[in-house]
């Protein structure tokens, strides 16, 4: 069953609408194709006007969305012979950071990305995909290996920020996110970082300092979330809305500031709707992403990442 969002409620509606008449019809053989049809139509319309002025608040409820494409539906349906590889070396395997090698068409890469889960089970598996100090370093692994190789590194990010807890803190939690943060910045390979869900707070950014951002239409990208901002600003998490219209954290705002390099479109509706279209798109944007560093060596390409970085700020 489709989880809608509050600002659905009128599309939930007409759908709940069509889904009766179509009951009906198949209960008492009646024809009542026309007017379904009519209710169908005027359902897809008020779901494409309502997505075409989604407030940036509006947004992070997408980003968030329960059904919404995750680390492991964009491998099934993108990347072939992914080899998963665990574990950083030093502690554990943390399942809120997931990677390993894959290949794309007739292109191998590393893969890297946070899971959040799609249920009650998986989500408390994968810790909501909030990335503790041994999925970074793991993370760091992986990265290591992608340049010993002359592999492209390519980042599926979607978390609400690295987690936060007391244990996580004692095995170094801040020094773990800074050291991946640096490593995606040393990298002489390209590395494609793409802000699927989420992007928030350093849990991000450790595996999205990348030479191109990618980020899905309707994903919300920053420093703390909404709500953080709000409690912070306002005492209050009620404010959350004016602090997400604020932050400019939406892809349109980034890419006008320069953040993120390339906006991916998504299904009308949300990724959530037609995972195999949000899969497809995002799939065409990476291989255009990688095809603009065939041929250029690490040093250049490494040059390319500090210098975007560099840049940004600047008046």
């Amino acid at each position: 069953m489709t989880v809608y969002l509050d600002f659905e409620k009128p599309v939930a509606a007409l759908e709940a609408r069509i889904q009766e008449l179509q009951d009906t019809a198949e209960e008492s053989e009646i024809d009542a194709s026309s007017e379904i049809a009519k209710l169908r139509a005027k359902a897809d319309k008020l779901l494409t006007d309502t997505y075409a002025k989604l407030t940036p608040w509006q947004k992070t409820q997408v980003a968030r969305h329960p059904e919404r494409p995750h680390f492991k539906h964009f491998v099934a349906t993108l990347f072939d012979d992914f080899l998963p590889l665990a574990g950083d070396r030093a502690f554990a395997e943390d399942k809120a950071i997931l990677g390993g090698l894959a290949r794309m068409g007739d292109r191998r890469m590393v893969l890297i990305g946070h899971e959040k889960g799609d249920d009650t089970e998986s989500r408390l598996r994968h810790n909501f995909g909030m990335g503790k100090p041994e999925g970074y370093r793991k993370a760091i692994r992986l990265m290591e290996l992608a340049d010993r190789f002359g592999l492209p590194v390519v980042s599926l990010v979607d978390t609400s920020g690295a987690f936060p807890g007391v244990q996580a803190e004692e095995r170094g939690q801040a020094e773990a996110i800074a050291r991946s943060t640096e490593k995606c910045l040393q990298l002489g390979v390209p590395m494609i970082a793409c802000i699927v869900g989420e992007g928030g707070s350093g849990g991000a950014v450790a595996l999205a300092a990348a030479n191109q951002i990618l980020m899905f239409e309707h994903a919300v990208y920053s420093v703390i979330s909404p709500e953080g901002c709000a409690s912070i600003l306002w005492r209050t998490n009620d404010r959350a809305p004016d602090a997400a219209q604020a932050m400019k954290m939406t892809a349109a705002d980034l890419k006008s500031l320069g953040v993120i390099d390339t906006i991916v479109p998504e299904p009308v509706g949300g990724a959530h709707r037609d995972h195999a279209m949000a899969c497809a798109n995002l799939g065409r944007a990476i291989g255009f992403a990688l095809k603009e560093f065939d041929g250029r060596d690490a040093a250049d390409i490494r040059r390319g990442r500090h210098e975007k970085f560099l840049a940004m700020g600047q008046f």
